[in-house]
């Protein structure tokens, strides 16, 4: 059994197209697992959705940008709100992300992709040829949201959101920071992310699984992309969060500006 599981695309067609290439070169999987975070913030929403959906034996779970993407929950409103008034500082760049949702749900609208978002799940399991029981979940589980997984969590902290998931292997993202902890019999893989990075490492992550009936083995595949044709096509779609985009790739998030 061989799985491809990544995610964090955000609309990143050109650095998904490397990752799909490469996991190719690798010898190809059974399997795509996708962990969330699909179109939101990136010059591509529709081609990366396209790609995705399309994929053979395709396990979906939604992010945070997919649900706000499509939602009409007042509280989504309510929450960025809240985020502009107790930080009024971060009051433009808070509803530059909210432009983001409204640019990106009227792309995939227009293509008919709605639907797509609207059934993906908050999590979804599987178990691998030797037992071990998978949850793949965005965040962490129970949500799409919040701190997510950190290396910042003390093992205590880290078990409390573990205790009774009913899993022995986790993967997550949320966060873009790669991770792999074991915590009271649970390991948990953060998959970094395809686009959008918040670390130093400016390549697009996957991680391939494969199990068998003696067990699983996982590695960390990071792939290099033209991130200047990006930023191209970027420029070029007027997208109305260009500046906070590029921050991802030009060191200032990293910096906190």
């Amino acid at each position: 059994m061989r799985v491809a599981v990544f995610s964090d695309v955000h609309g990143n067609s050109i650095a998904l197209d490397a990752v799909l290439a490469d996991i190719e070169a690798a010898g190809g999987v059974d399997a795509h697992w996708f962990v969330g975070d699909a179109a939101a913030l990136g010059f591509d929403p529709v081609g990366s959705v396209e790609r995705i959906a399309a994929l053979p034996n395709l396990t979906a779970v939604r992010g945070n940008t997919d649900r706000l993407t499509i939602s009409d929950d007042p509280e989504a409103n309510v929450t960025f709100v809240k985020l502009a008034a107790e930080d009024p500082d971060a009051a433009v760049r808070t509803f530059a992300i909210v432009r983001n949702f409204d640019w990106t749900r009227g792309a995939i609208t227009s293509a008919g992709l709605f639907g797509w978002f609207a059934n993906l799940p908050l999590e979804a399991r599987a178990e691998l040829p030797d037992g071990t029981r998978v949850l793949l979940v965005h965040a962490a589980p129970g949500t799409d949201e919040g701190a997510g997984i950190t290396t910042g969590q003390t093992d205590e902290d880290l078990g409390e959101l573990l205790d009774g998931i009913d899993a022995n292997l986790m993967f997550v993202g949320h966060t873009h920071k790669p991770l792999d902890r074991t915590v009271g019999g649970v390991r948990v893989i953060n998959l970094g992310s395809v686009s959008n990075p918040t670390t130093a490492e400016m390549r697009a992550m996957w991680t391939l699984l494969e199990g068998d009936e003696s067990g699983y083995r996982v590695e960390r595949r990071l792939v290099e992309y033209d991130r200047n044709a990006m930023l191209d096509r970027l420029a070029g779609v007027h997208h109305p969060t260009e500046a906070y985009i590029r921050s991802f790739f030009d060191g200032s998030k990293r910096a906190g500006k």
